[in-house]
């Protein structure tokens, strides 16, 4: 990786303590070279984000990587009210709203479901690229590019080998292309 090319991982997970996969995948990230993690539950407990300092992140890095558990079809409270107040017309997007040109977004993201049941037949009806559809249009309307998801998927029945091999996984995402 370039000295262009480091990532922001954007982490919220609100119940980090009782995870099974997070803990593994954000020590993996913390263990990759040129990233930068934002906890956002543990620097905004309150919900009170710091939009300058968020933007300022954004503008160090290449590449946007939001870190969640998939909870009802979507991303934590906190990652969405980070969406809303730091991605500002002007700044994200609009005619002037230029700072994110160029860069790439992708989601890093657990279910608790297999792969089996994010299919047309599957439980979930849909696969994950469409419930991710928000966050892609999202970076398409911050003119950024977005990039394969990275997935880990049965998280309540991963074994601590299989945990293991996931984070390795994750690791080695973060130093790929994107």
């Amino acid at each position: 990786m370039s000295d262009t090319e480091s990532t922001l991982v954007i982490f919220a997970h609100p119940v980090l303590e009782r995870a099974r996969v997070g803990p593994g995948l954000l020590a993996a990230a913390q263990g990759a070279p040129d990233v930068e993690i934002r906890d956002l539950y543990e620097l905004y407990p309150d919900f009170t984000i710091d939009v300058e300092a968020e933007q300022q992140a954004l503008l160090r890095h290449s590449r946007i990587v939001l870190q969640f558990p998939f909870f009802w079809y979507s991303a934590p409270a906190l990652l969405k009210e980070w969406l809303d107040l730091v991605l500002t017309h002007g700044f994200a997007y609009g005619e002037t709203g230029l700072a994110l040109k160029g860069k790439v977004i992708a989601c890093a993201i657990s279910t608790g479901g297999g792969r089996a049941a994010y299919q047309t037949k599957g439980h979930n009806r849909f696969s994950i690229a469409e419930f991710l559809r928000p966050f892609e249009q999202t970076g398409y309307l911050c003119n950024m590019r977005w990039a394969k998801p990275f997935v880990v998927h049965g998280a309540a029945v991963l074994n601590e080998d299989d945990l293991k091999r996931e984070s390795g996984r994750y690791a080695e995402y973060l130093r790929g292309p994107l």
